[in-house]
């Protein structure tokens, strides 16, 4: 499948159109889909962003079940994360397009397999559903991995390394955030020994899972000791599959849950208490970076898995090389899933065009090392050209299939004048003026940002939740003023040059502010977006905050705000560095 990359792709793509014939979106293209080939797929047809088949999207949520964007029926609506250009958008998907999915999460363990061996005990995955919606037209609306863990695919699943997690099925079923961590976190704890690789789907997830910890550790070691489970789980299902594990009291394993918690030292929990773990199962790649050293320290350097490349509208590729450093992550798309193009981003200024010249977009198998592209899929069921957003950068091939770096998602800015600041850069920032905080026993645990323009002129303010990482983890960090107000000229230092000449040449951007929230602060952020629809599994952090009722919490939240003392560096010729 690697080996002949195009000759793949052009069997896809002849494959979708077949199917596909008869939809209005085509025909309204121009396109007769029954004898297309390639280049008058590529002629005909416009390359597309959320807004343009929004029109179309809304006729089938409305229950207009004539084929609009595929001959296949709609089976139900994918949603977006509720933090991916600020709206949670609809996917349609089809019956069939589960087991295209299935066919990539069942390679997942071989490739695992050539790394690590002995993986046949259990997984502590940390997963969760949100309840779904129904559409007006009656469909199910919900996220991505919310469908597939209520399929029949996985809750009739065959026994195998890859699924066998100390979760009872029902506890990742419950919907309610609460009972379902509880009940996973005490199975986990119950099982300890028999565990081999620790997980969640996102990294952000992983730390929320300990945080859980620190804040119920009592209680879930009062539970092994009784051997019941406390009332506050209430679902009947959920009770039922734990007592099947928590069969009797063990007082021994209680107390050593205690000695583990109670003393306040939070470095090397995870393979304290799961001794057997060999690597964590987390996506630590784009804005999951961030969390990196805040997972090494709770890990004691456990290596850092990220297995798969997917989305709500199409899953794309495998990380052949899991175990490897997580910046040199790379993506190899799987030619059989969806057929792929690629729009150039401009080297010399980071974005691709807003509008776009069909002809100019690259097929997987033409794009060139080191190249950075905007991602276009062509998908099954019924996306043609759809822009999805993802910046990748080329990193090299696997046989002929091109290896993908994620590098960021478009349109994630701070932007005061002529200024762009893109979620890369941003994060480079950050983790630059955290260096300054290590000596002091402190890391930056959470952060996001606004381009506050309240005043004249502008500026930046970043939020940040700062975690001790010392032997006084869990207490409230102290870092002095000064080493803060340094860390908002170390963040301007490791800005673009239009924004530090906007700073130094131009006073059309003020000093950038820091603003130290509380503990705890950015949990209440993702439970405010959870209330409001987004998924616990696709959460992620959002880099760039607009709404003022996130932005009345975070300020609401704030313990001490620090801001710029002097100018950064900035001269008319360009830097080194």
């Amino acid at each position: 499948m690697t080996s002949d990359v195009d000759a793949v792709q052009q069997r896809v793509l002849a494959e979708i159109l077949a199917r596909n014939a008869g939809t209005e979106y085509l025909a309204n293209c121009g396109l007769d889909a029954a004898t297309a080939d390639r280049d008058t797929f590529r002629a005909k047809v416009p390359v597309v962003s959320y807004d343009a088949l929004q029109p179309y999207i809304q006729r089938i949520v409305d229950g207009d079940r004539s084929p609009i964007l595929s001959t296949h029926p709609v089976s139900e609506f994918l949603t977006s994360s509720g933090t991916s250009a600020g709206e949670r958008k609809l996917m349609p998907t089809v019956e069939d397009e589960l087991q295209r999915r299935q066919s990539l999460y069942s390679l997942l363990m071989p490739v695992m397999n050539r790394y690590v061996s002995g993986l046949e005990a259990k997984g502590l995955y940390f997963l969760f559903v949100k309840s779904e919606t129904r559409t007006p037209g009656g469909l199910p609306a919900r996220p991505v991995l919310t469908s597939y863990y209520k399929s029949d695919l996985f809750r009739n699943r065959t026994r195998d390394p890859y699924h066998n997690y100390t979760s009872p099925t029902a506890a990742i079923l419950c919907a309610d955030a609460f009972q379902s961590m509880y009940a996973q976190m005490l199975c986990g704890l119950c099982q300890r020994h028999d565990v081999l690789r620790v997980g969640a789907v996102f990294a952000s997830g992983l730390l929320r899972a300990i945080r859980f910890l620190q804040l119920n550790w009592d209680q879930l070691a009062a539970d092994i000791e009784a051997g019941a489970l406390t009332p506050r789980v209430t679902d009947a299902s959920v009770r039922e599959a734990v007592a099947a594990i928590l069969r009797r009291p063990d007082p021994d394993l209680a107390q050593f849950v205690r000695d583990q918690c109670r003393g306040g030292d939070w470095a090397g929990i995870i393979t304290r208490v799961w001794p057997n773990t060999k690597y964590l199962d987390v996506i630590v790649t784009g804005a999951m970076a961030q969390y990196i050293p805040t997972l090494k320290h709770y890990s004691g350097g456990l290596p850092m898995a990220c297995t798969m490349y997917a989305s709500s509208e199409c899953y794309f590729g495998l990380n052949l090389r899991p175990l490897c450093d997580p910046s040199e992550v790379a993506y190899t798309i799987m030619p059989n899933m969806g057929y792929f193009e690629f729009l150039p981003v401009d080297s010399a200024t980071g974005a691709a065009a807003a509008s776009v010249d069909a002809a100019n977009l690259v097929e997987l198998a033409r794009v060139e090392a080191g190249r950075e592209y905007e991602l276009v899929i062509t998908t099954y069921a019924g996306l043609n050209r759809y822009r999805v957003g993802d910046v990748l950068r080329v990193a090299g091939f696997h046989n002929a299939a091109p290896q993908f770096q994620f590098v960021r998602r478009k349109n994630v800015l701070l932007s005061i004048e002529s200024d762009k600041t893109d979620e890369a850069e941003l994060q480079r920032a950050v983790e630059r003026a955290a260096a300054l905080l290590r000596p002091h026993g402190a890391a930056v645990a959470e952060y996001t940002s606004q381009a506050c323009t309240k005043s004249i002129p502008g500026h930046y303010v970043i939020y940040w939740e700062l975690l001790a990482t010392g032997s006084g983890a869990g207490a409230r960090p102290a870092v002095d003023k000064e080493t803060l107000d340094n860390c908002c000229l170390e963040m301007e230092e490791a800005l673009n040059t239009v924004y530090r000449q906007s700073r130094v040449a131009d006073g059309s951007i003020g000093p950038l502010e820091i603003r130290v929230v509380r503990p705890g602060t950015f949990e209440e952020l993702m439970d405010y977006a959870i209330s409001r629809g987004a998924s616990i599994n696709q959460y992620k952090a959002p880099r760039c905050v607009t709404f003022p009722p996130i932005i009345e919490l975070l300020d609401s939240r704030v313990v001490s705000t620090h801001f710029s003392p002097a100018l950064p560096h900035w001269t008319p010729t360009r830097r080194s560095d």
